[in-house]
């Protein structure tokens, strides 16, 4: 059966100093974040996930978007090498957790850059979003790594958001959603739905139909329920200041092995 577990952090007390790139910057409140924060992770926890929270690292403002830290492919966890240098001590807890949960470890290596937030996995295929934190030295080694377990590692260009899960990602029956603007090239996709607003662009299978979405997407999530989906929403409008999605603030481990 699949697992349902999921790493979290929480937001750490520089929060609002976190990088942006493609956004202007505007005020974050901490408080309000951290309130947000806690009603995703609980959002995932009504929808049967179990949680792991990750140690903090406090002198890292972005650290509570722990999917940039690692990602899964099966039972294999591949900690990344940040493309921001601000970033790459944010790996070192992300080790330790899925260490602990028994997952095999492997790692992306200097020169190489990755961030999880480049990847996005649909069925055995990993796209993988060449850009501006992520290289093609790091997507050799992701492709080393997760090819042998049976991936096809497809890269992708991304220039106009920060990571490709910016810009898109995928339906639980394979088709890459995305907000068109944002998007370089549609047709990479084998099957591409247009959705109306960049956030709704953005979603987390919980299983069932429901899809974890930003409540600032209300256009989105009348189209996916018109599909058959189960929009669950959830206020994340502190985190989108940051350039930060549902996607981000968790990563999730479906294939752990007992």
């Amino acid at each position: 059966m699949p697992s349902r577990h999921a790493l979290i952090r929480r937001p750490g007390p520089r929060l609002a100093e976190g990088l942006v790139t493609h956004i202007d910057r505007r005020p974050v409140d901490p408080a309000l974040a951290l309130r947000q924060w806690e009603a995703y992770v609980g959002a995932l926890r009504d929808h049967g996930w179990w949680t792991t929270e990750v140690a903090p690292a406090d002198d890292c403002p972005d650290a509570v978007f722990i999917e940039d830290a690692v990602v899964m492919f099966r039972n294999v966890a591949l900690l990344t090498r940040p493309g921001a240098d601000s970033r790459r001590p944010e790996v070192a807890a992300a080790r330790a957790a899925v260490e602990a949960l028994g997952c095999s470890v492997g790692e992306v290596r200097a020169p190489g850059t990755l961030d999880g937030g480049d990847v996005l996995k649909v069925g055995d295929t990993v796209y993988v979003g060449r850009g501006g934190r992520t290289d093609g030295e790091g997507i050799r080694q992701l492709r080393a790594a997760f090819e042998p377990l049976g991936a096809r590692v497809v890269a992708v260009p991304v220039s106009r958001v920060l990571h490709l899960k910016s810009a898109v990602t995928a339906l639980p029956d394979g088709t890459v959603i995305g907000y068109p603007p944002l998007v370089d090239d549609p047709a990479l996709f084998p099957r591409f739905l247009p959705v109306p607003e960049e956030s709704g662009a953005h979603v987390v299978l919980l299983g069932g139909g429901r899809l974890l979405m930003a409540a600032s997407a209300p256009k989105s999530a009348e189209l996916l329920t018109g599909l058959g989906y189960q929009p669950v929403l959830v206020d994340i409008g502190e985190f989108e200041k940051l350039e930060g999605c549902v996607t981000c603030l968790s990563v999730r481990l479906r294939e752990l092995y007992a």
